[in-house]
């Protein structure tokens, strides 16, 4: 990450401790609009997030069925088609029907776009990865918004304030690319989570939280920082007219996986009742966590904050945990390794190995070959 300031705007530096996620490098056609500077200073964009389906749609019943030709996993909505890695849905400025874009030269001849052999090859080539340039929004930000709000309906877009490159301990800000994943597979699955209650730790931005709002019946969406739950409270807000047809709503809670109790104390801003929390004991039966794991004390502490919560739940629970597996070259190794995720799969095989005659935990993968629901870049490290 790059930064600059004052006289030294010519001569960045470099620095070792932020941390800026994929999904902010690039965004398809789109433009990252900063709006504020948050109580820590740091500023904050609101970024446009597609849906491939509105919210309409899937309130009113229609479902997926699978198709399967050639060997291509894919999936129909009405009149639509996605592939399981990138949508053949026409975005502006790419694919028409046919799979090409007929676009004339200055001179008038005609310039084809090879039609990509395969979905991965569109997902590769063709999702016209602009650079993002920040727009620093001052008087009339309104204005700035005309166009967005013209190109899309309110029921297809999810917007997300969020800050860019951040220390490791403020990644929660930023957006990362498991929380589509796991708010693809809500979607997808809608049916299993409609009229839920559900626990999210970690929400960070709250992004699948929203989208499990638009089926779920009460989400309480958890993470610790008074600025992180401000922002994750703002984004519910944004959101709200995506979860009014399915009535869902989110609280957002403070819950830190350091400490032994939920926090009660009547002053702290995001602090639990004894209703809520009765609620939560009582009701959840869904756990979600999405990008978590990048700290090894911090998935030892979310393992016993699972276990500690599970134990207290009246009814059983399904846990959906999505990540990223990011490979690093460690000098240590010198070698390519996924020391993160080596240790969430050992610590999540000890979970599924505790003996206590109490509790028992089946760990069960779940296969990457449901649709694609948002705008976003699928990797398989996923």
């Amino acid at each position: 990450t790059v930064a600059s300031a004052g006289k030294e705007m010519d001569n960045p530096t470099f620095r070792s401790d932020t941390v800026l996620s994929d999904v902010h490098l690039h965004c398809p056609s789109k433009r990252h609009l900063m709006v504020r500077l948050n109580a820590v200073g740091q500023p904050v964009f609101l970024s446009y997030f597609k849906l491939l389906w509105s919210t309409e749609d899937l309130a009113s019943g229609k479902h997926m069925r699978e198709i399967t030709t050639g060997g291509e996993h894919q999936c129909r909505s009405g009149d639509e088609l996605c592939d399981k890695d990138s949508s053949n849905v026409k975005e502006e400025g790419q694919l028409n029907s046919e799979g090409v874009e007929a676009l004339l030269d200055d001179d008038g001849d005609l310039e084809v776009v090879r039609r990509p052999r395969s979905a991965s090859d569109l997902q590769a080539e063709n999702l016209l990865r602009d650079i993002v340039c920040p727009v620093i929004l001052m008087k009339g930000k309104e204005d700035a918004f005309e166009d967005e709000e013209r190109e899309c309906t309110c029921s297809d877009v999810v917007k997300i304030e969020h800050t860019m490159a951040t220390p490791l301990e403020d990644v929660g800000k930023q957006v990362w690319r498991a929380a589509f994943l796991l708010a693809d597979y809500i979607l997808f699955k809608r049916d299993t989570f409609r009229c839920c209650s559900v626990l999210e730790l970690g929400g960070g931005t709250g992004i699948t939280s929203i989208i499990m709002g638009t089926v779920a019946k009460r989400i309480y969406c958890t993470d610790v920082g008074e600025d992180l739950l401000a922002m994750c409270e703002q984004n519910v807000a944004l959101n709200k007219h995506l979860m009014e047809s399915g009535g869902g709503e989110i609280k957002v809670k403070e819950l830190d996986w350091l400490k032994d109790e939920f926090c009660t104390d009547p002053e702290a801003p995001y602090s639990w009742s004894e209703e809520e929390i009765a609620d939560l004991l009582d009701h959840c039966s869904v756990i979600m966590a999405a990008d978590v794991f990048y700290d090894d004390d911090l998935t030892d502490a979310l393992f016993r904050t699972l276990y500690k919560i599970t134990h207290n739940l009246r009814n059983s629970c399904t846990v959906y945990l999505a990540l990223e597996k990011r490979l690093n070259f460690t000098l240590r190794h010198m070698d390519v390794t996924c020391e993160a995720y080596s240790h969430f799969r050992n610590t999540l095989n000890d979970l599924e190995n505790l003996q206590d005659g109490k509790m028992k935990y089946t760990v069960e993968p779940i296969k990457l070959d449901f649709c694609q629901f948002l705008v976003y870049e699928r990797i398989e490290q996923l």
